[in-house]
């Protein structure tokens, strides 16, 4: 049988196959709620087969958006919007659904990608003053977010569990919080965005407290059978920045809490990272992470054929492997994987008259008949 298409568990929480859908940013929403857009992107993905769907990053408040057409799950308006999507999603598919919590932090009140991309001054239409663990730009020339005070980290906890109790209410079966990609969390684990000479800056302990008082929170926030775990940039691409070594030592405090996976990704945390790209250049930071924990690991990055993935879990570098970017150019990629690796793969039924001749048991439970 082939690996990819082995079950996999999360906790509690099972998995048809081991092909996770990444969280991919969309910019499609209106003060955070999901709209049109949402209902068709996610829709078509909740058909791909898939053993396990997440949610683009999802902002914990208004201020911990990346753009101001970034969803949100802050509000009772989001909520309702939410809602409406994973209802017709439920209707269409069985495919598990998680959802990422994110704040952007000083990376918040930018423009969307196909518009340039760039900060939005604090004091321009549609800006707002980011904040961050010190008061930091991220690029040169940008304006600098406002350092938060304790007060301020409260009230970032507080939002985590807030939103994380909102997904629990829409049913949803995972939870993934963003500490990753230069987001704030990261920043907090990060020396080259976290200066701070409190009990949260410094040494390695002190860069991690925060980020693992916000997982501590969440985890006891929902039930405990909810699989609750974290992304994590395993480098910043940068010398003297966050490294494997840190992303290990940090991967074992969260599966000591409770982390039912730890994602792998890297990068992010400054405009001077230096990223060796190529197929699967991620895996190694996973290997290294699955190697000295226990929790399953979730492999991501340029992974885009069927047999590259196969591979990636037969040598055991990895449990699970997550596709985003080959998601949206091929968003039937599930299919085409077993087809390719002799597998099958559960299919709507409006879609089985689709199943190729020859791949009579591609489709689970496949059956047609016709007067």
């Amino acid at each position: 049988m082939s690996h990819l298409f082995e079950p996999l568990r999360l906790g509690e929480l099972r998995l048809a196959n081991r092909i996770v859908i990444a969280p991919m940013c969309q910019y499609s929403a209106e003060d955070g709620s999901a709209g049109d857009w949402h209902l068709i992107h996610l829709g078509q993905l909740a058909l791909s087969g898939a053993g396990l769907l997440i949610f683009e990053a999802t902002a914990i408040s208004a201020e911990g958006r990346i753009t101001p057409s970034d969803l949100g799950l802050y509000s009772d308006a989001n909520e309702a919007a939410l809602k409406h999507v994973i209802g017709a999603i439920r209707k269409i598919s069985p495919i598990p659904l998680g959802i990422q919590l994110a704040h952007a932090g000083r990376k918040a009140s930018s423009r969307e990608p196909w518009n340039g991309g760039k900060q939005i001054p604090s004091d321009a239409p549609g800006g707002w003053l980011a904040v961050a663990p010190s008061a930091l730009p991220h690029s040169e020339g940008e304006e600098a977010p406002l350092q938060l005070d304790r007060a301020g980290l409260a009230k970032v906890r507080e939002d985590f569990v807030a939103t994380a109790r909102r997904a629990d209410r829409l049913g949803l079966e995972a939870i993934e919080l963003h500490g990753a990609h230069g987001y704030l969390l990261h920043k907090f684990l990060s020396p080259i965005s976290n200066r701070r000479e409190d009990e949260y800056g410094g040494s390695l302990e002190n860069r991690m407290r925060f980020p693992l008082e916000v997982f501590d929170a969440v985890r006891a926030a929902v039930p405990a059978h909810k699989p609750v775990w974290m992304r994590l940039s395993a480098t910043d691409w940068v010398e003297g920045g966050w490294d494997i070594e840190d992303a290990v030592v940090m991967a074992q405090a969260l599966e000591k809490r409770g982390a039912a996976a730890t994602h792998v990704s890297s990068g992010g945390v400054s405009s001077k990272q230096a990223i060796k790209l190529g197929p699967g250049y991620q895996v190694p930071f996973a290997r290294a992470v699955k190697q000295q924990t226990n929790t399953p690991v979730i492999a991501v990055g340029l992974i885009t054929e069927p047999a590259q993935a196969e591979a990636i879990l037969a040598a055991g570098d990895a449990d699970a492997i997550a596709i985003a970017r080959a998601a949206l150019f091929d968003p039937r990629w599930p299919w085409h994987a077993a087809a390719e690796l002799g597998a099958q793969v559960v299919a709507p039924k409006q879609y089985w008259r689709s199943q190729p001749r020859e791949l009579k048991d591609l489709f689970v439970g496949a059956a047609i008949g016709q007067r």
